[in-house]
């Protein structure tokens, strides 16, 4: 028990600094999980059963997750996204 202590003390004391992240990887991984959504959409669009009955809001999910990620590509492309910053 003393070990585990002494562990998180130390771990509180002198915490390990976050590595320095860019905007430009950001902006990639929203656009690639924008494209996803894009992908689920069109694939949602071209088997009938994945829009039909129950399923209806399957392409409205999709729809609106590509929204979000436009939206969140161009947050971060005007550089708002930037933490350093704020």
């Amino acid at each position: 028990m003393g070990r585990h202590r002494i562990a998180v003390a130390a771990v509180l004391l002198h915490p390990i600094p976050l590595p320095r992240t860019y905007a430009g990887a950001m902006t990639r991984i929203v656009l690639v999980g924008s494209l996803l959504w894009l992908l689920a959409l069109v694939t949602t669009l071209v088997v009938p059963g994945w829009h039909t009955g129950d399923r209806s809001w399957w392409p409205w999910t999709c729809v609106a997750g590509l929204t979000l990620g436009l939206l969140g590509w161009a947050y971060l492309r005007r550089g708002r996204g930037n933490a350093e910053q704020a």
